[in-house]
């Protein structure tokens, strides 16, 4: 297992494996590794990102389970559903319909595989199965993802040099854009570090998109589904990646710019299969933004604890950032 900083590969130097996939991290951190990038929460890191907690300050990253409404990506809404139990002394509930990934969430390692390569570090497609515990989220949940946060407000610094985004088009976010919202912001994005990316979707969303524009965004074939994000793969890839972040996250439907196009590419099958890097996404960033904006502090301590559901594909990541 390969897990220190100074011996970690640049993406130059992947694949460390033989024979394994090209640009790929599997065997970096062993062959039957099911947390990938998250082996990077060391407890030595976990001990320094507590160390950032100063004034008690707590933000809740998550959206309420029944939004976006109605969803997007084809997934059910939720059903919630509310019982009198012990003679009406009591009362309990339970949920229908639900989709793990159809608010804030995780992808996990088994949400996506590469077209040629198939699942991280090599998974075979048929050991991802209901109840298997390969690659399954309950690997994140038994960990637990505790580590440094870094928010780039790249939505506000957009709007700070008179270029705002376009919450409707596929704009694409690109490196030298992150680069710019880190040198504004003051902030270095270190190793093991969460990386988290607000570019203001999920504030027009919630606040500014008419229900005629929701209905629309949530069109069941997608044609009519188009949003800012990060890209293009190939360089946002090897970006990431240099970076050796243990996990990306944003606020908008899927990280990177959609709808993909032959010469953006699809990031999914870099960061998932390829490095097992975990991704977040419609996470609620705007109360932690507006304290970084005030205070000038964009680290925090970030704690993740995803739903333990043996073989699960994702989890909502009931996130919280602490200053």
């Amino acid at each position: 297992m390969t897990t220190e900083t100074t011996t970690l590969p640049t993406y130059a130097e992947l694949p460390v494996k033989s024979g394994a996939s090209q640009g790929s991290a599997w065997g970096l951190f062993g062959d039957d590794d099911q947390l990938g990038c998250l082996n990077l929460l060391t407890p030595d890191r976990v001990l320094a990102a507590a160390r950032l907690v100063r004034k008690g300050a707590v933000f809740s990253l998550n959206l309420r389970v029944d939004e976006p409404n109605p969803p997007l990506f084809g997934r059910g809404a939720v059903k919630h559903t509310l019982i009198e139990i012990g003679g009406g002394v009591g009362r309990d509930d339970y949920l229908d319909n639900f989709y793990p990934q159809a608010s804030s969430q995780w992808d996990g390692l088994r949400h996506i595989r590469h077209p040629r390569d198939g699942f991280y570090n090599g998974v075979a497609d048929d050991e991802i199965v209901a109840g298997s515990g390969r690659l399954g989220i309950e690997h994140f949940a038994n960990k637990g993802i505790v580590g440094r946060g870094v928010l780039l407000d790249v939505g506000r610094y957009l709007e700070s040099q008179g270029s705002p985004l376009d919450y409707t088009s596929a704009t694409i976010i690109t490196t030298d854009v992150l680069k710019a919202s880190a040198r504004a912001q003051g902030v270095t994005v270190q190793t093991g570090d969460v990386l988290l990316i607000r570019t203001g979707w999920l504030r027009w969303y919630l606040e500014d998109a008419t229900p005629a524009q929701r209905r629309k965004l949530a069109a069941d074939d997608f044609t009519e589904l188009s949003f800012p994000g990060i890209g293009p793969a190939d360089a946002m890839a090897q970006y990431l990646w240099d970076l050796h972040i243990a996990a990306v996250a944003a606020d908008n439907p899927g990280l990177e710019v959609f709808p993909a196009t032959q010469e953006t590419g699809f990031l999914h099958f870099r960061l998932i299969p390829h490095f097992g890097m975990p991704i977040g996404e419609m996470w609620q960033l705007d109360g932690l933004a507006a304290d970084c904006a005030a205070d000038g502090v964009y680290e925090f301590l970030l704690t993740s604890a995803p739903l333990n559901v043996p073989g699960g594909v994702g989890s909502p990541p009931n996130a919280l950032a602490i200053k």
